[in-house]
């Protein structure tokens, strides 16, 4: 389990801008990355509608995409 997320992580960190990367979220509901990247993925969120709580989480059981 572990590692598929490491690999996402990598992948997230070398696609272009048009992968929709910014709607990958951690387990916890919470935005992970470096650089800045972590504001700048909230900010495209939330121009999208997504709401955080008041500890910078997105409520998962909302938001959850199931295929």
């Amino acid at each position: 389990m572990h590692q598929g997320a490491r690999q996402v992580g990598w992948a997230m960190a070398v696609c272009d801008d048009s992968v929709p990367a910014h709607r990958v979220v951690n387990a916890r509901g919470t935005l992970s990355g470096h650089h800045g990247g972590v504001e700048l993925r909230r900010a495209l969120l939330e121009e999208e509608g997504v709401e955080f709580d008041a500890a910078g989480r997105i409520p998962l059981e909302r938001y959850f995409w199931e295929p």
